[in-house]
């Protein structure tokens, strides 16, 4: 069956597989109609023709099941004005739709199509709103033609807008020549989608142009698992499985990448060319570094009393002797758990090379570990990417040609620092600058490819301090006495006292934990310690699951911020006020992977969010939104290199595929004054006790040691 109907609203949307529930008018019924289906991405005031079944549900009632569906432009005036209204046309919101089409009725479409300039005619429309309302009709317009083509090869609507951004009024043809590019040009879009469409138009399973895209998207799967490069036998076998083809196909489509240097080959090990020369860029600028010109191992000029003074500082040896290394070498690695004094350590490193008159630059990867840096040392932090002067369009502007101007560089937070992001880093570093390397290895490795401060630390080639005293006033933290008890492999004091900031609570049930999850961070924490909601962050170990960061999201979200107008999309309500994060990086905006803000404002009429992130205030549109997630509650992974005054952890078997001991570590030292786990005991022992952590594929270590494969074929 067939039918025809508007959206009202979005009832439920699970951000996971796109299923959705929706309440649409329907021509004929008085009631609105609940529609379900994979429908994910469809905003309210669509109109769809859906191809389905009516079903009988026993609590729910009549329901259409729609197996597909598309969208369609609408008919009636009731139909017209709602989908004026959505805010897909930009200039047009809700109460200039229902004036244009009181004044238009049933063809009103075909004024905004052939006679545009009589919106004129509709009191208080002028001539700024009309060319909007212009630019963004012949937009959207392009944009359903991309919709429609897509939609014969069973494409969700979701990928037009997406699409048309990056190609524009060529998209069609660029679809056409070669759909497997979108899986290299367009986020979201992956390998299984180019392919699906592929298949559709015609490619057959041996196709080149697939097997190479195959390839490549294997790679880039393993770089998101954090591999800069793959062992041939086991690309192949990956690609093999992944395009249900004849090895003989594969092996041809990856000599031939091979061949163009699309792959780069050193000894068994197949690299993405960016990974190639990254990995090896770093090695031989490192030891560039190091090697400009040899220094006795301590400074007998430096006065450390001196220094002691000017931080309010008495240091024990082991810091001294970070602090003579720093000035005394071009590199060195400072690490330490918490408690162990990396920050009153790396201010008397900075104290020591201003009393030899050196120009200092502070460094982080990610903006709030910058702004921290700076609350500590009380001089300016940057994050990298600025630090390097990047922009989409020129890339770094500080390189090799143009390197940093300073004559020491400190940088925080490195156990986030991928392999790409340090090599350009160390590309922008002049042989005559010192660098200074500050960072805990026991945490998480990076997100990105690589595991790049643990190869530089277990290569040797490095001068190497590790903080290991806990402080007395550290040691009356139970949060950073348990972080290094589950460092150490022992399980934690989780004895609660009324004087704790550790506090963990027992629940086995995971429906149980989430909705007590919500009650901690709704009511009991704020009361307990007089700190707003926004103050306290949940981390979990995963996205799925009734305790996974997308369900707690949705809770925490009808709980904190309820129900008022919002804008839809990937599952998600974004709501004024709501806390958000950045899920990739988005050079355009400056704003990258991990950032958090919140949803300063909305325009329903033009569809578009305010951002603010750290004060810097960011439009998005909303088909950009799926680059954006809430935030609530986010996964330890997500939460490197950030702090909170209060952390909440789920810790439950239903995680125990993520449950390793750095995990649980990297979690419990996001906590600034409070921790509180909840969850079963026997997982958070499993987590403490499991030391499997999967081995990335580097050789930054052999080349540092100048033992890597150094032929390329």
């Amino acid at each position: 069956m067939k039918l025809r109907c508007v959206v009202e609203r979005i009832t439920y949307q699970n951000p996971e597989n796109g299923y959705s529930v929706m309440k649409v008018k329907v021509k004929g019924y008085d009631d609105l109609v609940t529609l379900i289906g994979n429908l994910l991405d469809v905003p309210a005031g669509s109109v769809l023709l859906c191809e389905g079944d009516w079903k009988l549900d026993r609590k729910y009632g009549n329901q259409f099941v729609a197996r597909t569906w598309e969208e369609v432009m609408p008919a009636t005036v009731y139909g017209i004005e709602k989908y004026l209204g959505s805010g897909l046309v930009k200039g047009i919101g809700p109460r200039f739709a229902h004036l244009i089409v009181e004044k238009f009725g049933v063809g009103t479409i075909q004024v905004i199509e052939d006679e545009i300039d009589r919106l004129y005619e509709v009191y208080g429309i002028g001539k700024k709103r009309v060319e909007k309302i212009r630019e963004s009709w012949e937009r959207q317009k392009d944009i359903k033609n991309v919709m429609l083509f897509l939609q014969q090869y069973g494409v969700s609507t979701a990928y037009a807008a997406k699409i048309y951004r990056q190609y524009g009024k060529e998209s069609i043809d660029k679809v056409r020549d070669n759909p497997y590019r979108l899986a290299d040009d367009i986020w979201g879009i992956g390998f299984k989608t180019a392919d699906s469409i592929a298949r559709k138009m015609g490619y057959e399973l041996n196709d080149p142009r697939r097997c190479r895209c195959g390839i490549q998207y294997a790679l880039n799967q393993l770089s998101d698992e954090g591999h800069v490069f793959a062992v041939e036998t086991q690309l192949v076998k990956t690609a093999v499985t992944l395009l249900e083809t004849e090895e003989a196909s594969v092996e041809s489509a990856l000599s031939s990448m091979l061949e163009t240097d699309d792959l780069i080959r050193d000894g068994d090990a197949i690299y993405l060319p960016p990974f190639y020369y990254s990995e090896t860029g770093v090695s031989r600028r490192l030891l560039a570094v190091v090697g400009v010109r040899e220094r006795g191992l301590f400074d007998p000029e430096l006065d450390i009393a001196a220094i002691e003074a000017s931080c309010g500082i008495s240091y024990d040896d082991i810091q001294i002797a970070a602090i003579r290394t720093a000035v005394a070498s071009k590199v060195m690695v400072l690490t330490g758990g918490p408690g162990t004094g990396k920050t009153t350590t790396t201010q008397g490193i900075i104290a020591a090379f201003r009393a030899r008159g050196q120009k200092i630059l502070l460094a982080a990867p990610t903006g709030r570990a910058a702004k921290r840096m700076s609350e500590a040392t009380g001089m300016e932090a940057k994050t990298i990417h600025r630090l390097l002067e990047y922009n989409p369009k020129d890339g770094y502007k500080r390189n090799e040609d143009h390197p940093l101007d300073g004559d020491a560089l400190i940088v925080d937070e490195c156990s986030m620092i991928d392999i790409l992001l340090m090599y350009n880093l160390m590309k922008a570093v002049p042989d005559t600058m010192c660098l200074v390397l500050v960072g805990d290895i026991d945490q998480l490795p990076s997100v990105g490819a690589g595991n790049v401060l643990r190869d530089i630390i277990d290569s040797e080639r490095i001068p190497v301090v590790r903080l290991t005293r806990i402080f007395r006033q550290a040691q009356r933290s139970r949060i950073v006495m348990n972080s290094h008890a589950i460092n150490a492999g022992r399980y934690p004091d989780i004895s609660n006292g009324r004087d704790s900031d550790f506090f963990f609570i027992e629940q086995d049930d995971p429906e149980a934990v989430a909705a007590e999850i919500v009650r901690l961070v709704h009511e009991r924490l704020p009361k307990a310690y007089g700190r707003p909601c926004s103050d306290i962050q949940v981390l979990t170990p995963m996205q799925k699951g009734a305790v996974g960061s997308s369900n707690l999201n949705i809770l925490l979200q009808q709980a904190i911020n309820p129900e008022q107008g919002g804008i839809s999309r990937s599952g998600y309500v974004f709501r004024p006020g709501d806390r958000v994060m950045q899920t990739r990086n988005n050079y355009d905006k400056e704003v990258f992977n991990g950032d958090i803000g919140f949803v300063e404002s909305i325009d329903f009429e033009d569809r578009t969010l305010v951002l603010n992130f750290d004060g810097r205030q960011i439009e998005y549109e909303a088909s950009e939104l799926d680059e954006v997630t809430l935030a609530y509650a986010t996964t330890i992974h997500k939460a490197q290199g950030s702090e909170y005054p209060v952390v909440v952890i789920p810790v439950m078997m239903t995680h125990f595929v993520m449950l390793q001991r750095n995990l649980i570590y990297t979690g419990i030292t996001r906590a600034k004054k409070i921790c509180v786990l909840i969850g079963q005991k026997r997982a958070l022992a499993y987590g403490v006790k499991n030391l499997t952590v999967s081995k990335r594929n580097t050789l930054l270590k052999e080349r540092l040691c100048c033992r890597a494969p150094v032929s390329r074929k």
